[in-house]
């Protein structure tokens, strides 16, 4: 994330994720339409996630050293492997995990030809031949593209089982370094002075600080103490040497053959060896020895766990050679099996996603009938790979504005928090380029959602705003902005000041299922009357209107009623507009709550994210006289609110002298 100063995770905001940054611009054109304002100021990006939550804990995800670690056990800053499209191929590519957390979903067991096995939530996604693809398909008549039986996920396939670090894996790394470089002999020595005669010496040297460090610490596991000593001149590396009647014995018992080695041992020595003398060039691995004894055993445990080699023609220094053969699938199985600890022979970076050789296909979906505890992460690439497949991790949706529902339980886990904002603001004003015109805020994201509680960046963006001369407005849901009211007053003798707050229903059940996190639609009402009480004019946007829900006429003259008793300016009626990162969550809400409604809203979506123009056509005939009962149709002289040219935002909302005496019954369809 670019310009990322921190992520901050506060006691007092359970479950949400503060990503501070310095941000290099304040002002937003808002973009293409006829709005009646051009520019926005945003202090906070929120996030919601449109597959979240989607794997178990366990499931090992590749780390940008080769190796698999359980994503329930990544953190915050941890690198990992992620992919990118270069022209018409996927290529791997380093990428850091920013966010990390869990719930409970109900899960699906997802069957591979290979035999890999994983677990995770209908919403998860993975990359197949034909794009993404969700586990499972949607609620109600608006599918998505989900997984079928039959298709190909892109990957290498299930990681292999690494080796145990025990006393035989140990032997065998060290018998592989040791025959891989490491002379036993006998040397003169010196020590405080004395001539001490021919003392046992055991000396390794090697490129690779990893494989050098590892060694040591096997060493002294049996008793071998070794001094680490840099490399001489230009040459790279490092060495260790043991100087002891003890250390060179017992090194070279180490390095002997073993009667009958076991998987482990062959998992260590091929790790040694490989670590001494192997090489991973051009995505193919080769080990080569001048001992053909050692090319022997790498060999047998080649075949000992099950991998395919061929000869390598002898090099000039007379050097036998093993090359292993299965490309990138075979050689990713092989770092996991034997766990070498240089991490550059593992690296896949830039490499292609490839597939030859790895059996993908689907076999089965299953939902396994319970909620199980699952984890997400975000990533700077939006994916990661998931037991050797492309796995989609949770995105941030384009925009939530005030006329959003939130994306289910995930809205606000993940707020961008832009914390030089007012600084950045004051500059951009400065400039000789600025005109003047009118900002909205809340338009994009609410500037006063819960994180200004926290941050507290409003007032800075207030002051920037007012001393430029520039005219502003405030919509919002939350009801931080009476916090402000004092210098909100205050500016507004300076320049034109509007606020808006949003209210979509009063009946609080259904509000805290739609739109859990937000106040209440007491509280809001309470805002609307201590904002008016301030002497400033203020709009209500009641969006959004729920067809068959919340549109009864009973309902909305109930509202408006309430609305015009605190004293607002005017009022816009909005109904739902099922945006893409809404529709998925507002469909699973619905059949749960009324599966009777889900063949109404099939009708009344059936051309996409608009409700059916006779349906609005209804609402505005129902919402005309209730305005004008309740004082409430003064709308702004100009139309466009985002997301609909034609509608008008209400009174108030961008500020004195903007209202026009139309009753502007157009509706928004956000």
């Amino acid at each position: 994330m670019r310009g990322l100063l921190r992520t901050v995770r506060a006691p007092e905001f359970a479950g949400i994720v503060f990503h501070e940054v310095e941000a290099r611009s304040a002002l937003n054109k808002v973009p293409g339409g006829p709005l009646p304002f051009n520019w926005t100021v945003n202090p906070y990006r929120g996030c919601s996630h449109a597959c979240t939550y989607c794997l178990v804990g366990d499931t090992p995800v590749l780390l940008a050293d080769g190796r698999p670690r359980q994503l329930g056990r990544l953190r915050v800053g941890d690198e990992i492997y992620g992919t990118r499209g270069r022209g018409r191929h996927r290529r791997y590519v380093r990428t850091t995990v920013l966010a990390h957390w869990s719930t409970m979903k109900p899960a699906y067991r997802l069957v591979l030809a290979d035999g890999t096995e994983l677990v995770g939530s209908g919403e998860h996604r993975f990359l197949t031949g034909r794009g993404w693809r969700h586990v499972a398909p949607g609620h109600g008549w608006a599918g998505r593209p989900h997984l079928s039986v039959g298709d190909t996920l892109l990957g290498t396939g299930r990681f292999a089982r690494g080796p145990e670090d025990g006393e035989s894996y140990r032997r065998g790394y060290l018998c592989g370094m040791v025959r891989g470089g490491g002379p036993i002999g006998a040397r003169g020595g010196y020590r405080s002075g004395r001539v001490l005669g021919a003392v046992p010496r055991f000396r390794l040297a090697v490129v690779d600080l990893e494989a050098l460090r590892r060694t040591r610490r096997f060493l002294a596991s049996h008793g071998v103490r070794t001094d680490e000593l840099a490399a001489v001149g230009a040459a790279p590396g490092a060495s260790i040497e043991s100087w002891s009647s003890a250390g060179s014995p017992a090194a070279g018992l180490l390095a002997r053959w073993p009667t009958a080695p076991d998987d482990d041992w062959y998992r260590g020595f091929l790790a040694g060896v490989f670590d001494a003398e192997g090489e991973s060039s051009a995505g193919v691995v080769r080990i080569f020895h001048a001992d053909q004894e050692v090319v022997r055993r790498v060999c047998d445990g080649l075949r000992r766990l099950g991998f395919r080699w061929a000869q390598e023609p002898a090099r000039a220094d007379g050097a036998g050679g093993v090359r292993l053969l299965g490309g990138q699938l075979e050689r990713l199985r092989f770092c996991h099996a034997v766990d070498p600890a240089v991490s550059r022979k593992r690296s896949l970076d830039g490499e292609e996603v490839r597939v030859e050789g790895a059996r993908l296909e689907v076999a089965a979906i299953e939902p396994l009938g319970v909620e199980l505890p699952m984890y997400d992460i975000t990533t700077g690439t939006g994916d990661f790979i998931a037991d050797g497949v492309v796995s989609h991790n949770c995105f941030a949706r384009n925009t939530h504005t005030y006329l959003d529902f939130d994306a289910g339980e995930d809205f606000n886990r993940q707020v961008v928090v832009k914390v030089n904002v007012a600084r950045v603001l004051e500059r951009e004003l400065r400039s000789a380029r600025w005109r003047g015109d009118h900002v909205a805020m809340g338009t994009n994201t609410d500037p006063y959602q819960r994180a200004e509680g926290r941050y507290r960046l409003m007032p800075g963006v207030i002051t920037a705003l007012a001393r430029s001369g520039t005219p502003f407005s405030v919509l919002t849901k939350g009801t931080l902005l009476a916090r402000d009211l004092p210098l909100l007053s205050s500016v507004s003798s300076d320049v034109s000041v509007g606020l808006g707050v949003s209210i979509a229903l009063s009946d609080r059940e259904l509000q805290a299922s739609m739109e859990p996190g937000t106040p209440t639609p007491a509280a809001r009402l309470e805002l609307v009357r201590r904002i008016t009480d301030a002497g400033l004019s203020c709009g209500v946007m009641v969006a959004p209107v729920l067809p068959l829900l919340t549109d009864s006429a009973e309902a909305l003259d109930d509202l408006l009623g309430q609305i015009a008793s605190a004293g607002a300016s005017g009022a816009t009626v909005l109904a739902l507009h099922l945006r893409p990162g809404t529709r998925e969550w507002f469909l699973g809400w619905l059949a749960r709550e009324h599966p009777e409604l889900l063949d109404p809203y099939r009708r009344l979506y059936a051309r996409g994210a608009y409700v059916d123009r006779r349906y609005r056509e209804a609402l505005g005939a129902r919402v005309a006289p209730l305005l004008r009962r309740h004082g409430l149709a003064r709308k702004t002289a100009r139309q466009g609110v985002p997301g609909d040219a034609e509608a008008s935002l209400p009174s108030g909302v961008l500020g004195p002298g903007t209202a026009s005496s139309s009753g502007g019954e157009q509706l928004a369809l956000l």
